[in-house]
């Protein structure tokens, strides 16, 4: 067993549990239910899980052929599944529906270039929980463990080439904000509440998450404190709302000579303002750049900067992002959420103990006292 540590290069290079299921089960499970979809006979290979990024869904990787009246086939696959319920989940629900046309949406209309959706089971009786099944594309991803600031082919890239895969990750966000989606096809992207605004509504929501994960069991003032501090600094006008990816940030996007082949991970999605998914993308960023520069390492500092986003994001759209400091704290909040409840799943599985200190469950928490308290911005 580890020891409980708040040291944030120590906890990003960590190999965390992310299943309990069995992948031989699964792989004939899997087959028995494509041969239904497609009418034929299937032969699927060994299932196996990514690496490097990722905590929530479970992801199975596989290769599926078949022959029909109308040839051969041979589809790499991805599957996205509800992690069971005694894997500790990272988050309360898992609405793989909802991702599904999701992604599916953002392709067809808005020119995004999420995967090809290819089959959706809402029953669990198949695999045991719900799932959806996508095209496996291949390319480079910018790895989260250990983070690509620390070494990887995007650190080790030219200035222009780390510029160039800059500027097509914003466009990906000013593609989809921008996109000609009527309010009937974002209705039921719209999320619940009592508040009166798409941001209100999200940030009631995110303290129910807080809720669910941390609140009646392990209480975390240092999450408390920031959403006083939203609170106190809210914005004046919100902006108005588009559909947000949600997860946007370059962890979850495939590149090829870098430029953008698919944008994944969708089950964040939601209706808010633009300055939701522009905050997010910065926030990723320096969070690892925090934890490398922690560690001494040099990391990369002139890159995903928020002038440089925000002028970016405003030379393609004409909208000008605003109150980004109450964004960007925002998203430091909820990856705090997030980060503190793997952290439970860690203590869960035995991995870790529980810190004296609850405040240490949120690796970034420096970072995020130095927003609170003014001096991150100056």
């Amino acid at each position: 067993m580890d020891e409980p540590t708040n040291e944030p290069g120590r906890q990003a290079g960590r190999t965390m549990r992310t299943s309990t299921r069995d992948l031989g089960e699964l792989r004939e499970r899997m087959r028995s239910w494509l041969a239904g979809r497609v009418g034929s006979p299937v032969e699927v290979s060994p299932l196996s899980r990514p690496s490097g990024n990722g905590l929530s869904s479970e992801t199975l990787l596989f290769d599926a052929s078949w022959t029909s009246p109308d040839g051969g086939h041979e589809v790499p696959c991805v599957a996205r599944m509800a992690p069971a319920s005694e894997a500790v989940p990272v988050f309360p629900g898992y609405d793989l529906g909802r991702q599904y046309e999701v992604m599916r949406m953002v392709r067809e209309r808005a020119g995004v270039l999420a995967p090809r959706a290819l089959w959706y089971e809402p029953d669990p009786g198949p695999l045991g929980a719900p799932f959806f099944v996508m095209e496996r594309l291949t390319g480079d991803v910018p790895p989260d463990v250990m983070p690509y600031t620390f070494g990887s082919w995007l650190l080790d890239a030219s200035p222009a080439d780390r510029g160039r895969l800059q500027r097509n990750s914003v466009e990906i966000l000013a593609r989809l904000h921008d996109a000609p989606f009527t309010a009937e096809e974002l209705r039921p992207l719209e999320l619940p509440g009592t508040g009166g605004t798409a941001l209100r509504r999200h940030v009631e929501d995110q303290r129910a998450y807080y809720e669910w994960a941390h609140g009646s069991a392990t209480p975390v003032p240092l999450l408390e404190r920031a959403f006083g501090w939203l609170e106190e600094h809210w914005p004046a006008d919100p902006g108005p709302d588009v559909l947000n990816w949600g997860d946007a940030r370059i962890g979850n996007v495939m590149y090829r000579d870098f430029t953008p082949v698919a944008v994944l991970d969708w089950e964040m999605a939601a209706i808010a303002p633009r300055e939701l998914d522009i905050s997010w993308m910065i926030f990723l960023h320096t969070f690892f750049q925090d934890i490398t520069e922690f560690m001494g390492f040099p990391g990369m500092p002139d890159f995903l900067r928020r002038e440089d986003v925000c002028q970016t994001y405003h030379e393609i759209t004409g909208y000008k992002p605003r109150d980004m400091e109450f964004y960007e704290t925002y998203a430091a909040l909820r990856h705090g959420i997030i980060m503190a409840r793997v952290e439970h799943r860690q203590i869960h599985f035995g991995e870790k103990t529980m810190p004296d200190d609850p405040d240490d469950l949120v690796m970034h928490r420096a970072l995020l006292e130095r927003m609170l308290d003014g001096s991150h911005w100056s």
